[in-house]
């Protein structure tokens, strides 16, 4: 990228280039009325949205109410501020990694699966883990030289450290799709505590989040060795545990 374009200073498009409009949707908890669209307005006001148009409001159950609001912000965005964890591994297809686990790990690579705690959301999970996969993309079942535990959903941390200590787990993928009150980093903090109590640094498994409100920046943060977000692929997963278990030779012995 160019000194110039690491420079650049955009702001948001709406009806014409650089005009500045946005449009955002919340929810607030008053019925439906003409105050509450005032109240939406106003907060649309506060949050930099000036002149703000409200483009639809309805009714959500009783005592709530749903807006979409139109307008103007005065923000610009430095694109040579935006900090992003970018892929620091090759892709590779599943003949390449296969063959890459078989002529240097010399073993079947080990992946236990899981959605922990309450969650009981698997489509992200089974995407990556399950042989039919996702958008024509074969999942990592469908790799031979991996050896894939699908163990569902809501999982306990401890029945999850159990699985990945009998199936001597080279990594562990965790998908977490409930975020309320932060569910997903709660879980994902008792996870890595978990793994640090049970095994000691050289016999733990690579340890890898994902879902859609994860902040990728947050692996030290959060005790976990990857964290992956939407719209990842199993192609994805696989090249990173090739490149992670492999590459980088920190597969256990």
């Amino acid at each position: 990228m160019s000194a110039a374009a690491e420079k650049k200073i955009v702001r948001p498009y709406g009806d014409t280039t650089g005009d500045g409009m946005v449009q955002v949707s919340f929810t607030l908890p008053v019925p439906h009325d003409k105050r509450a669209e005032g109240a939406a307005v106003q907060l649309a006001n506060k949050m930099g949205i000036d002149p703000a148009m409200l483009v639809h409001a309805t009714q959500m159950g009783d005592g709530f109410t749903f807006f979409v609001v139109y307008g103007r912000v005065n923000h610009l965005v430095d694109l040579s501020a935006v900090q992003v964890v970018e892929r620091d591994f090759p892709l590779l297809s599943a003949k390449e990694v296969n063959a890459v686990v078989k002529q240097k790990l010399r073993r079947k690579l080990s992946v236990v699966g899981a959605c922990i705690g309450t969650d009981a959301h698997t489509v992200g999970i089974d995407a990556i883990l399950n042989v039919k996969g996702i958008a024509g993309e074969k999942g990592l079942e469908y790799y031979r030289e991996l050896k894939v535990t699908n163990l569902g959903a809501q999982v306990s941390v401890p029945e999850l450290v159990e699985a990945a200590r009998q199936e001597k787990a080279d990594a562990v993928l965790v998908s977490q799709v409930v975020t309320q009150r932060d569910a997903h980093l709660h879980n994902t903090r008792e996870m890595s505590a978990a793994f640090r109590e049970a095994m000691p640094a050289g016999k733990r498994p690579l340890l890898i989040v994902g879902g859609p409100r994860f902040d990728e920046t947050m692996t030290g943060e959060l005790g976990v060795d990857r964290i992956f977000g939407r719209g990842t692929t199993p192609g994805e997963v696989a090249s990173y545990l090739v490149h992670a278990l492999v590459t980088n030779k920190k597969a256990r012995a």
